[in-house]
């Protein structure tokens, strides 16, 4: 009886023993990165046994609320974070966060394929979602209302075009506001007199919109080689963030995005290398 009860015993204990949990890791914020994110997740899940990498989109804002209150390991951001979200983020985890730049893209002006319009200057996309340029005649186009699509106040793009382009000053209230950059895309496919703005990668039944610095400048696309060189007007990094310097299986996932078959991706889902 004794041999039988221990045998019976060390079945309960091998059943009480809990199973060796799979390693997860949570990414949320910028929608401009969603698809990037997804590629690479699906690429390194592909590769780590064991490892879920979990992505969520809702925007660069919503990504950094969600690493303030402790519900993601990596926010993805298409934008810096400001100083009072570093300062939120002390204030709970008594860390000032750590920035990894992950990508590069080109911020992309969109306009539909009939569009006759082939470049603006930074002076006149401010000034037509600034709502002071209202017909696509005064910027050499046809004579039609401009249809303006932005995108919602939480977006990192939002932010980054309000502060490059716009310099800070207010969108205009007929500017339609749309939850991502797909949707953003499809707005200007459709529409003939619409212009929008986002992520290169996104670019699909639409046409980049050549941009200039200055009217007096030459005006170019959003190539690699003129993100590189500093002749497109308003490129940028997107970034990862994390609470504290990168340990474990997080710091695994980032030298991997950051390494050769990371960017490698990048480079096939339509953004840019950060090297």
């Amino acid at each position: 009886m004794s041999a039988r009860r221990n045998i019976i015993e060390t079945g309960l204990l091998a059943l009480s023993l809990p199973l060796q949990a799979a390693t997860t890791i949570t990414i949320k914020g910028s929608d401009t990165m969603v698809i990037l994110n997804q590629r690479w997740a699906e690429s390194y899940m592909a590769k780590k046994a064991g490892i879920t990498v979990q992505v969520t989109g809702g925007g660069s804002g919503t990504g950094i609320s969600a690493l303030i209150n402790g519900s993601t390991d990596i926010c993805a951001a298409s934008r810096p974070m400001k100083q009072e979200e570093k300062l939120k983020l002390r204030e709970r985890f008594n860390t000032m966060g750590w920035e990894i730049p992950v990508a590069r893209d080109g911020l992309s002006v969109y306009l539909n394929e009939s569009n006759p319009v082939r470049e603006l200057s930074l002076r006149q996309l401010s000034d037509i979602y600034r709502g002071r340029i209202s017909n696509w005649k005064d910027v050499g186009g046809d004579d039609a209302k401009i249809i303006l699509y932005s995108r919602e106040n939480n977006s990192g793009t939002y932010v980054y075009f309000k502060d490059e382009v716009l310099k800070g000053k207010d969108f205009s209230p007929f500017a339609q506001s749309l939850p991502g950059t797909a949707a953003v895309v499809n707005a200007v496919a459709k529409d003939k007199k619409g212009i929008g703005y986002g992520g290169a990668a996104y670019a699909k039944g639409i046409k980049f919109c050549s941009v200039k610095k200055s009217d007096k400048d030459a005006a170019y696309e959003p190539s690699m080689e003129n993100i590189k060189s500093g002749k497109y007007a308003i490129s940028r990094h997107l970034y990862f963030y994390v609470r504290n310097k990168p340990a474990g299986a997080v710091k695994q996932y980032v030298d991997w995005v950051t390494g050769p078959e990371g960017q490698e991706v990048v480079d096939k889902v339509g953004y840019f290398p950060i090297r």
